[in-house]
């Protein structure tokens, strides 16, 4: 099928590259992984953005809550659009997005081209979650556990990489638009595979007559037997998503002064360090009824420290608390989205997963929203203070109740 077969959802000749289950894994999760990147380039560069453009807190957040607000849309709307144009279809039309929001973004001298460029990145990240995720599922029909481990390896190690390397490239000249043109050429580089690939037919093709319907928006449902795993994967998400939302937005200029230190590779890192732990967190196995309550309440009490950390300016607590804070959400998350996955039905797996994750995005978009707001009012050091105390309070409460659901299970 050609791209532009697979756009109109005509059926049209097989051809081009005939690739292997490997390499098709490989482009699938390096496309999600790729624009997660992008996303997350702007992190370290965040403080460089607010002296010369004259942002506030409150403006930083708006600028992420953006991306977040319109992936969450994007995914509301157009989030089984990968079942019926295809996954090929979908991931091209992705890196197309991110390649606009890189150069939207990138010459962006006002808040408001910031906030575009980085609500075309969120549509971007949106088209290729679901059929990313869906992909590489289809890709291990008989290894569920590792399709799973692979869409949260690739997202999670995307979002922590992101930082990282956009501090390494705000040292080259141009600071604030030379991570966007290094990273263009790579999502360009992309494109040529995804041109290049053989798709698989979409599957659930619409009707000849009305194929535009099954693009149409669609309420989220999910079937009786995974509501109870969807809710929960959902709260999981959206409460570490929070504590995330809040490490790639204000998070560095608190890590700047809780290190008394400039460098914008190191403030990336730490930025990032949450993420890149959790994303380590899923080549580990564990197993047990009480992966999920344990995980949580690490994460609980690491939040805690965070703001432990800053108050003592212990740069050693500080990352001790980031990486134990990723390891705790990643074991948890793992273990509830891998639970969700495998009990929705094939043809409706893009469009659930995809409203999984509008719920968690959120949770990197209300509450940091809210935080940016209460650091105008009372200071950024006590908004962030009540910020991780009801972030470590609410992931312990769902780690007890999660507990209490396991135990009942194991006396079953």
């Amino acid at each position: 099928m050609t791209v532009f077969s697979e756009l109109r959802m005509r059926p049209a000749t097989a051809s081009g590259w005939n690739a292997s289950t490997t390499a098709r894994l490989v482009i699938s999760g390096a496309v999600i992984f790729a624009l997660l990147v992008g996303a997350n380039l702007a992190t370290p560069l965040y403080p460089l953005l607010q002296a010369s453009l004259g942002l506030s807190a409150l403006d930083v957040t708006a600028a992420f809550a953006s991306y977040v607000l319109a992936l969450v849309a994007t995914l509301m709307l157009a989030g089984h659009w990968s079942d019926h144009i295809g996954r090929r279809a979908a991931l091209l039309l992705a890196v197309l997005g991110g390649l606009a929001g890189n150069l939207v973004f990138a010459e962006a001298h006002t808040l408001a081209g910031l906030c575009a460029g980085r609500a075309l990145q969120g549509i971007a990240v949106a088209l290729a979650t679901g059929a990313s995720a869906a992909a590489l599922r289809e890709l291990l029909p008989s290894r569920p556990e590792w399709a799973s481990r692979f869409t949260l390896l690739a997202s999670s190690g995307g979002v922590a990489a992101g930082p990282a390397i956009g501090g390494l490239l705000s040292l080259l000249p141009g600071a604030t638009t030379a991570p966007y043109g290094v990273h263009s050429v790579v999502l360009a580089g992309l494109l040529v595979p995804l041109f290049l690939i053989r798709a698989r037919p979409a599957i659930a093709v619409p009707a000849v007559s009305r194929p535009l319907q099954a693009l149409a928006p669609r309420r989220p449902a999910v079937s009786r037997n995974a509501r109870g795993a969807f809710w929960l994967a959902s709260g999981v998400g959206f409460l570490s998503f929070a504590v995330f939302g809040f490490s790639l937005s204000l998070a560095p200029g608190y890590f700047a002064r809780v290190l008394e230190t400039d460098s914008r590779p190191l403030i990336g890192v730490l930025a990032g360090l949450p993420l890149a732990a959790s994303a380590f967190s899923q080549l580990l196995t564990v197993r047990g009824r009480f992966v999920v309550p344990a995980g949580l309440a690490v994460l609980g009490v690491s939040v805690v420290l965070l703001g432990t950390a800053g108050a003592m300016h212990s740069p050693l607590l500080l990352v001790a608390a980031c990486v134990a804070a990723g390891m705790g959400q990643g074991l948890a998350f793992r273990t509830v989205f891998n639970d969700v996955a495998g009990k929705v039905e094939p043809a409706r797996h893009a469009q659930v997963i995809s409203t999984v994750y509008v719920i968690t995005y959120l949770g990197s978009a209300v509450p940091v929203l809210g935080l940016g707001w209460a650091s105008g009012m009372v200071g950024q050091p006590a908004a962030v203070l009540g910020f991780v105390v009801a972030c470590g309070a609410a992931a312990l409460v769902l780690a007890g109740l999660t507990l209490a659901r396991a135990l009942r299970g194991r006396h079953a």
